[in-house]
């Protein structure tokens, strides 16, 4: 069994555990009014899960030093970080976050893709020799600039108020699509290395199995937050996805099982969450679109799927995930 399926096989035993293994029993707690009480043993099961993450980087924090996070788009990345390092001060750790997105190679190096455009996914596009100078040096007690790119420029500004060092108590927190490759780190004793993979690997079967994909859970995530904090129309989400799953074809998903612990990110509210957010926006998708079709199967979806009131909206956390996609976040 990988560990993806191991993670995937233990959330379904958890379900099976609390008597809500189908979405039709998803649907009837709802009917029963105890959504916010699933909102509130979803999130202590996920609290439990941020703090055994931080437990394992605790005890290896002597070898280890460094934590590389990576996982699909919409897999909830951000928030999954920030609440796995808040996990961290718990136990005295001190997190420091580098961006990957720091250490672009200049834009005249950029590869490009088989369309001539660049190709800002590609491993290429990473400076990975500055990187692992700097991760090197951190290793070794030295201090560093950590580099700034320019992304209207495409080029690389090196900042003397951006100096780094790591005292005894901290830990290096990465996250980016190819945390989890090796090569993106091949000077770096791996050793030194926790990776974290995080992605949202469940969904419920209905009575007639009316649906089982992940990918479709991660993409409703994206409409949701893509047209909230971005202004991205539903349409455009779904004709960029088919680039947005390439891209996790090649440069995530082959690596999934480097990682030393996966995170299951889904919580057994997201679909009613996420059918009271998302279906007013695929309705609004029109039948000229080429994208309808795949709207449609998405509605067909949530059709089966009971929303969530406005109250019971409110009562989701601040620190939730789910609050990454649908706003109000506190972390």
């Amino acid at each position: 069994m990988t560990k993806i399926e191991a993670a995937r096989q233990e959330y379904h035993d958890w379900c099976e555990a609390i008597g809500i293994d189908t979405l039709d029993k998803l649907n009837q707690t709802l009917a029963e009014g105890k959504g916010i009480e699933l909102i509130n043993l979803c999130e202590a099961r996920q609290e439990r899960k941020y703090a055994g993450m931080a437990n394992q980087i605790f005890w290896r924090r002597k070898s280890s030093r460094i934590v590389m996070i990576s996982g699909p788009s919409s897999s909830g990345k951000t928030s999954s970080s920030l609440r796995i390092a808040q996990q961290c001060r718990v136990l005295g750790l001190s997190p420091k976050v580098i961006e990957l997105d720091n250490y672009f190679v200049p834009r005249d190096q950029t590869p490009k893709d088989e369309k001539g455009e660049y190709d800002f996914e590609s491993l290429g596009a990473m400076n990975i020799e500055l990187l692992d100078s700097n991760l090197n040096d951190l290793l070794a007690g030295k201090e560093v600039i950590i580099p700034k790119y320019d992304f209207k420029e495409g080029k690389t500004i090196m900042d003397e108020s951006r100096r780094m060092s790591l005292g005894d108590k901290d830990i290096l927190f990465m996250e980016g699509i190819h945390a989890l490759n090796p090569a993106l780190t091949a000077a770096v004793d791996q050793n030194r290395i926790f990776r974290i993979y995080i992605s949202s690997l469940s969904a419920l079967p209905g009575g007639e199995k009316v649906h089982n994909s992940t990918t479709d859970k991660r993409l409703l995530r994206r409409i949701v937050r893509d047209n909230r904090t971005r202004g991205i129309s539903p349409e455009r989400t779904l004709m960029l996805w088919p680039g947005v799953r390439r891209g996790e074809t090649l440069n995530i998903f082959p690596f999934e099982e480097n990682a030393d612990t996966v995170f299951n990110s889904s919580t057994l509210y997201d679909t009613p969450v996420l059918k009271y957010f998302a279906e007013p926006l695929l309705y609004g998708i029109a039948e000229s679109s080429p994208v309808y079709e795949k709207a449609q199967k998405l509605i067909s979806f949530l059709n089966h799927v009971r929303a969530f009131t406005p109250a019971e909206i409110a009562a989701i956390p601040p620190t939730s995930i789910m609050r990454e996609f649908i706003g109000g976040q506190t972390l």
